[in-house]
């Protein structure tokens, strides 16, 4: 096929044009400090609040919940800090999954080396925490659970809700990271009832460095980030409204005809898990159904991850192994491990990520590039010969 195919949706989105239109008028004439009293000034902060609230109604929760950040890692650390910091006098103890993202797991590893106590909690074949394995965990010095939404690598999505009533029976706060979900899936989060959540413009649709976290009502937690009095005095540092404002776009977009978009999605992603099983020594990772719209991971034996990306690359496909935020790593994959696959099977693993600006041909096209690419390593392979 003539031009490039990016299906790498999960380590990051293009920026439509209507959103990048939205944040020049920020970078170009509107462009104040919205802590300024002047015109322009208060000009930036009727933006910067409009975009607050916007976010707000799709997400369903209130404005004043809403705190800006420079992205889904940053969010993520001032969530576990803020809340462990807080909360030390009470317990050191925090539940966790074993398959977070490294935002995640390294913060929890910086406040072990504190004296922090963390329960990793395994997952089964498909990448989900068992409900009954978490309520266990529970201690009376419990003071943090954080499972992640949805997994960056496989795609799983976790029962949310059902860990975070378990919680809240115990008086313990919950928090998710769902950078991967938002904008992809539903979220409500009145329903969802969880007490802190992150995300990450630029896995919808908006420019990278921007992301945010919801905190709800009554939720204490100590700043990360101190300074002037921006973000209700929690988060210091003068607001990138200009990003701001194109993430409340791009997240209005992105669940504009949700569920047509998703129809398609769904339909492709079933055409490439149905495509890339064809090929024997081939399994799919995380559940097929519990499942991002767009995500397909699947491990190929007797190949290597990378050699695959390389030749992928070549041919015109834009993949990857896995997170975009650890293949300089030689290392297999954390969360591939945690599902029980072993470290040499591990090493072939292919993550597709799609939106609806892919196409049933590119499909066609990546499967056939797949298995074509496959079987010419396969043939460099003495393990795959002397199987």
């Amino acid at each position: 096929m003539p031009k490039t195919i990016y299906v790498d949706n999960a380590a990051t989105t293009r920026v439509p044009q209507q959103v990048i239109d939205h944040m020049v008028t920020f970078m170009g004439e509107n462009y104040g400090n919205p802590s300024s009293l002047y015109s322009k000034g208060r000009e930036a902060k009727a933006a910067l609040e409009a975009s607050r609230e916007k976010i707000a109604e799709l997400l369903n929760c209130q404005p004043k919940e809403i705190y800006f950040t420079s992205c889904g890692s940053e969010s993520d650390n001032w969530a576990i800090r803020g809340i462990a910091e807080r909360n030390a006098s009470k317990g050191k103890h925090i539940i966790t999954s074993a398959v977070e993202h490294h935002a995640v797991l390294h913060t929890l590893k910086a406040l072990e080396k504190k004296g922090y106590e963390v329960t990793y909690l395994g997952v089964n074949a498909d990448g989900i925490v068992d409900v009954e394995d978490f309520r266990n965990a529970i201690r009376p010095d419990t003071i943090l659970a954080t499972v992640m939404y949805a997994n960056n690598e496989i795609g799983t999505i976790q029962p949310i809700k059902e860990m975070c009533e378990i919680a809240h029976q115990n008086k313990i706060p919950f928090f998710t990271d769902a950078v991967q979900a938002v904008g992809h899936v539903d979220i409500d989060l009145k329903d969802l009832g969880v007490d802190m959540l992150s995300f990450s413009g630029h896995k919808f649709g908006s420019p990278k460095g921007v992301g945010a976290l919801y905190v709800k009502s009554g939720t204490l937690l100590n700043n990360l980030i101190e300074g002037g009095g921006q973000e209700k005095r929690k988060r210091a540092g003068t607001e990138n409204v200009a990003s701001i404002a194109a993430m409340a776009k791009a997240l209005e977009l992105s669940l504009e005809n949700a569920g047509e978009k998703r129809k398609k999605i769904l339909e492709m992603r079933e055409k490439l898990i149905d495509g890339l099983l064809e090929i024997p020594y081939t399994r799919l990772n995380g559940s097929r159904d519990k499942r991002l719209p767009g995500n397909v991971n699947v491990s190929i034996e007797f190949i290597e991850g990378e050699s695959l990306i390389l030749w992928l690359d070549i041919m015109g496909i834009c993949a990857s192994t896995g997170s975009a935020c650890s293949t300089a790593s030689l290392d297999p994959s954390h969360v591939l491990l945690a599902i029980g696959l072993p470290h040499e099977v591990a090493h072939g693993s292919l993550r597709i990520s799609i939106d609806e600006n892919n196409t049933p041909e590119e499909c066609d096209y990546i499967i056939n590039s797949v298995k074509s690419t496959v079987e010419k390593l396969r043939m460099m392979s003495p393990l795959y010969n002397n199987r």
